[in-house]
């Protein structure tokens, strides 16, 4: 910038000012200090600048879930999540580093503010972040523990829902599966469990299962091997329906005759399944959004609020 002034013939301050689009430089003066800059080969070194100014500019993004084979990074979680943080970031002109909890926990990058997609088995996830001593916010289920600001859609009522959609269909004998040990999970879990008991139903079993169609597939056939009788499935996700309804067609049971099925995430897949499978859906782009804006209030020294969306069925033919 010295340099740069004196081939201007203006100040430090103005040519700093001039590079940064300041409306207080006169247009003729920034665009003669930015042809200088252009000519010259000037460029601005961003770690120094944020190093100066005490920040990065970016905020990191930690996936709670490992990627594998049987589970895709590509499905709607977390893949529109990522699209509406990343439109709200750069649009607030912040770059957004991602990673994985397993490599967050290897080696910090250095942000000024962490988004941390999942809160893992017993919140283990949250724990991790929060020992990074930096401004966060989480998706995942809503609890009310004011320590953290939370963005999450409303498990509770998808399951009173799921539960509504089977017992419109005339299912009184249903079955749950998915992993309860993560509290979104858990939350369907109770709303399922409610909207069943509200119309005198019940659920006959519960059955583990990892958030995958194979996962899925294992739990319908223990369930079915150990000879439980169910007349409808509400599954905590459209991976976990699929390998449902793959595993009840192994067995010669028609989908939805026999047993019905619903999942949840309202994933693309789901409607290109066979049958095409009910869902829950969830407002992954507005939740991205909003877990954007709210870590961007933080890491400025604002305020934020944890915040619930609303979900919605989803009938197809399953």
């Amino acid at each position: 910038m010295d340099e740069l002034a004196q081939a201007a013939g203006v100040s430090k301050m103005t040519v700093s000012r001039a590079l940064s689009g300041h409306p207080l430089v006169k247009d003729s003066t920034r665009e003669r200090v930015q042809h200088l800059a252009q000519t010259h080969g000037f460029r601005i070194n961003v770690a120094a600048r944020n190093l100066r100014q005490r920040s990065t500019r970016t905020i990191g993004v930690v996936i709670e879930m490992t990627p594998s084979h049987d589970r895709s990074m590509a499905e709607p979680y977390p893949l529109s999540l990522l699209g509406g943080i990343m439109q709200e970031l750069t649009s607030n002109a912040y770059n957004m580093v991602l990673t994985t909890l397993p490599l967050f926990t290897a080696a910090p990058p250095a942000v000024d503010g962490l988004i941390l997609l999942g809160q893992g088995m017993h919140e283990d996830a949250v724990e991790t972040v929060q020992s990074a001593g930096l401004p966060y916010v989480i998706w995942g289920s809503v609890d009310g523990n004011e320590d953290h600001v939370t963005v999450g859609s409303d498990n509770v009522a998808g399951g009173v829902i799921a539960a509504e959609h089977l017992l419109a269909q005339g299912r009184r004998h249903c079955v749950f599966v998915g992993d309860a040990t993560h509290l979104e999970i858990a939350d369907r879990l109770r709303g399922f469990r409610d909207g069943m008991a509200q119309a005198g139903a019940a659920i006959v079993a519960t059955a583990d299962s990892p958030f995958t169609q194979e996962g899925g597939y294992q739990a319908a056939r223990k369930l079915l091997a150990d000879g439980c009788a169910f007349d409808g499935v509400f599954a905590a996700s459209d991976g976990i329906a699929m390998g449902v309804i793959a595993a009840l067609h192994d067995q010669g049971r028609t989908v939805p005759d026999d047993v019905a099925v619903i999942g949840f995430d309202d994933a693309p897949g789901a409607a290109l399944f066979s049958p095409p499978v009910s869902s829950i859906r969830q407002n992954w782009d507005r939740g991205g959004t909003l877990l954007a804006q709210k870590i961007l209030a933080l890491t400025k020294g604002g305020k934020a609020v944890s915040e619930t969306l609303p979900v919605e069925a989803k009938p197809r033919k399953s």
